[in-house]
């Protein structure tokens, strides 16, 4: 009897024992993991991990030091969540909103029967630098939109074998004809940014796109209409922004770290897509929005009713010195 009782003593005492230690463990890990995931042990590892620090590296380029760089996961999700989502709405508005127009108004057509006499507008010179640029541009708008919206539209079209090459070449493509479209756009304003200042006479004309919309009411007009001028400005200002941040992309020789690449890929494609919606109105003018008027353009001269009717002060200046 006094052997279980000394017994059923010590069971008790080696119990208080073990939860004493129990309790001071608890303790410990409660003090040492405050704040951790209770899922996941090393979250606090993979947070530290994640805010950027600096290790060694051998590498002496810039941001080699760090093993994993949260803005890229940023960047993944401005690039796949809201430029992808967002590209297809606003082309396909301004693509709607155009055809909704030539619906309703029409394009503007000749009043009078073409009179067959010519006037020279464009020279060659002119004429093969405004190509050379749309050329470039019409491949940097495809080939860019291909690589923006590749993976979901083109590989369940051309299947991954096809998709791959196609995008592959596109890349290639859109990288070689960058800094040549910036060449272009650079020479377009050196050369044509005197005739394509802004002056009082083009706000009025393009208050009512001169006599499309509204009263119909003319608006005298030189050589180069609000319309053409403020396309003209669109092109160089977007233009540059969207060749020096292409160009930023395509030579990462500068010392360019991963954040600035970040940051001019992302003003890249958004610029880039306002650039291309903008064109549809410019290309939309160009052809069936103003009757006659792609001959400028395209064989350097116009009908001298168009310029009566669309450019009526440079018509009577180019007269007056014939």
């Amino acid at each position: 009897m006094k052997m279980l009782t000394e017994n059923r003593r010590n069971g008790y005492l080696a119990l208080a024992t073990f939860a004493v230690v129990l309790l001071i463990s608890l303790g410990y890990l409660l003090a040492v993991g405050a704040g951790a995931d209770p899922a996941n042990p090393r979250a606090d590892f993979w947070r530290m991990v994640r805010q950027g620090l600096p290790g060694y590296t051998a590498v002496s380029s810039a941001g080699h030091s760090v093993l994993i760089q949260n803005g890229g996961e940023n960047w993944r999700e401005i690039r796949n969540l809201l430029l992808i989502n967002l590209s297809p709405w606003i082309l396909g508005l301004a693509i709607g909103a155009m055809g909704l127009f030539h619906l309703v108004i029409g394009g503007d057509r000749l009043k009078e029967p073409r009179s067959g006499v010519m006037i020279p507008r464009y020279s060659l010179f002119d004429r093969l630098l405004h190509w050379y640029t749309a050329v470039l541009f019409l491949l940097l708008a495809v080939t860019g939109l291909s690589l923006l919206f590749g993976r979901s539209a083109l590989i369940p079209v051309l299947g991954h074998a096809g998709g791959s090459s196609y995008l592959a070449f596109a890349k290639l493509l859109h990288n070689f004809c960058g800094p040549l479209f910036l060449v272009g756009v650079v020479l377009e304003f050196v050369l044509w940014s005197r005739q394509n200042i802004i002056h009082m006479s083009d706000l009025r004309w393009l208050k009512n796109m001169g006599g499309m919309i509204g009263s119909k009411a003319h608006v005298p007009c030189g050589k180069i209409n609000g319309g053409e001028k403020m396309w003209y400005w669109v092109v160089v200002i977007f233009g540059t922004a969207v060749g020096i941040s292409g160009v930023l992309l395509d030579f990462p020789i500068w010392g360019q770290s991963r954040y600035l690449m970040q940051v001019a890929h992302v003003l890249h494609t958004a610029l880039a897509v306002l650039f291309v919606t903008a064109s549809f109105g410019h290309m939309y003018m160009g052809t069936l929005g103003s009757e006659g008027a792609f001959d400028g353009m395209w064989k350097g001269e116009v009908d001298t009713s168009w310029a009566k009717q669309h450019a009526d002060l440079w018509y009577e200046e180019v007269s007056g010195k014939e």
